[in-house]
């Protein structure tokens, strides 16, 4: 579809803002509070340099996105009392930020974005909504289509007064950031730091798929400490054996203990980069508004209902693209 994955022109902008976009399209989830969260808004394409915006109701709020029409619309994860100042902070959202760009290992190779790694990005985010519910028991999930991936953002009670150290444990605990250790896991099989979450002991299943994933994926030209450009070539030739759970004879394929270890620690550092970190341990961190045009690629911020069924070269492309084909 001609316009996909191009830059917005402001004309582009401003028929967006003034003809599709509507308040309505903004999850309940920030609009209930709305006077309670910052905004910030770029409008040159070289940041969000507008911030510390604050709106007392809807009506000023979008009378401000109709007539500005900004590049990008941002509004921030965290709530305060007073959000002008960023000051007499309520609570965070817990955040999970997928980029399609920035996935460690792309098949497609791209240099933006494709269809093939926004699917990718999209797998990554059901693994990670997967271990979200059935290991920590969070239920109040919700995911954003950002325009070149995924934000899930996670409203559970428990996780909103959370401090950074707690969020970075879960996050390295739901993307298998860490080398399996059983002497990390506390006696009631709860992994240290979580205990309130009841993780179970079955981290190294969480690990295991993450890393099944990493390693099916691989093209071979990605840098691993210690992996020889020989042993690569083995990994890339025999991986199919893990498909069906055969570790150990794959294990053995691939060579001696400590190069094993080695892919495993470096599986583990590539695991790291499925997310932005930085994003789930900032407590006042922005996100693209959810409604709001990503004018960079010239697709639509879309809150997802459904993941499995959504396409966002679909579901996520405005009229103005539509209207060129």
């Amino acid at each position: 579809m001609i316009g996909i994955f191009q830059e917005a022109t402001p004309e582009d902008r401003k028929k967006y803002y003034t003809r599709e976009w509507r308040i309505e399209k903004i999850p309940d989830f920030i609009r209930e509070n709305i006077h309670l969260r910052e905004f910030g808004f770029d409008h040159t394409g070289q940041g969000p340099s507008d911030r510390y915006r604050f709106f007392r109701d809807e009506k000023l709020f979008t009378k401000f996105l109709r007539y500005r029409a900004p590049y990008a619309a941002y509004s921030s994860v965290a709530l305060y009392d007073r959000p002008w100042k960023r000051e007499g902070w309520i609570s965070s959202e817990l955040v999970f930020d997928v980029d399609a760009k920035d996935i460690p290992v792309r098949p497609c190779k791209c240099d933006n974005i494709c269809e093939k790694c926004l699917d990718q990005a999209k797998e990554i985010v059901a693994m990670i909504t997967d271990t979200l519910r059935d290991d920590l028991g969070l239920q109040e999930i919700h995911i954003i289509y950002s325009g070149r991936g995924y934000h899930i953002r996670v409203l559970d009670p428990v996780v909103l007064k959370l401090d950074s150290e707690v969020r970075s444990q879960i996050l390295r605990y739901v993307i298998g950031g860490d080398v399996p250790d059983l002497s990390y896991t506390g006696l009631d099989g709860s992994i240290h730091g979580l205990d309130h979450f009841m993780v179970p002991l079955g981290y190294p299943s969480v690990f295991t798929e993450r890393s099944r994933y990493i390693i099916l994926h691989l093209s071979g030209d990605e840098k691993i400490e210690g992996i020889t450009r020989q042993t690569m070539n083995k990994i890339l030739e025999y991986r199919d054996l893990i498909k069906s759970d055969k570790w150990g004879e794959f294990k053995g394929i691939v060579g001696p203990e400590w190069v094993y270890d080695k892919l495993v620690r470096g599986v583990a550092k590539l695991n790291l980069q499925l997310v932005d970190a930085r994003v789930t341990v900032d407590l006042k961190r922005i996100l693209r508004l959810p409604s709001s045009l990503h004018s960079k690629v010239s697709m639509i911020c879309t809150y997802v209902r459904d993941l499995e069924s959504f396409d966002p070269l679909v579901d996520a492309v405005p009229d103005f693209v539509k209207e060129r084909v």
